[in-house]
């Protein structure tokens, strides 16, 4: 699948336009990884737009999340199965063991949390800076929802919390216009 017909797909059946945005950013954010570890930057970016391609339809069925998805992308004859199980993992139905399954378990949240920070931020994304992310990452009670424990997942990529947020940050700030930030 290239991008342009999974961003359509995204289009068709995803509404809610923060969503959409979010999965842009994870899409950057899982292209600067696979660069930085030697990943097909490409796959990996599709994994990251994708991930998400159910989640309205199972917001109140968390036990559906990415398996829908998965169903989905297979029905359309999607059959890679490296980036499926990603997405299976992202969502908590396996362990993430694989680079692409830990990243993109990791990624996800990060991009909520930088997301967060920039909004609260004077400047947005344009003046947010890596210590900025890691100030807010310590204080439990900012962006709640983002899962630290799997942000740190980064450590098993052998990337630190610092690099791993100015790599995040440095892609997001590359589509700043398309996050609206």
């Amino acid at each position: 699948m290239e991008r342009a017909e999974a961003l359509k797909l995204v289009q068709e059946r995803v509404k809610t336009k923060n969503l959409v945005k979010h999965m842009l950013a994870v899409e950057a954010g899982m292209r600067a990884l696979a660069e930085r570890l030697g990943g097909d930057p490409e796959r990996w970016a599709l994994a990251g737009l994708l991930h998400d391609l159910d989640y309205e339809e199972t917001k109140d069925r968390p036990d559906l999340h990415g398996k829908r998805t998965v169903e989905i992308l297979r029905s359309l004859g999607f059959a890679d199965e490296e980036l499926l199980s990603a997405i299976l993992a992202h969502a908590g139905h396996k362990e993430p063991e694989k680079p692409m399954e830990i990243g993109l378990t990791a990624v996800d949240p990060l991009t909520g949390l930088i997301v967060a920070a920039a909004l609260v931020h004077p400047e947005r994304l344009s003046g947010l800076t890596a210590q900025n992310v890691l100030n807010r990452y310590k204080e439990k009670s900012f962006a709640r929802s983002a899962s630290r424990e799997n942000i740190a997942l980064c450590q098993k990529l052998g990337l630190d919390l610092p690099a791993f947020a100015e790599l995040v940050l440095s892609a997001m700030k590359g589509i700043a216009q398309e996050l609206g930030l």
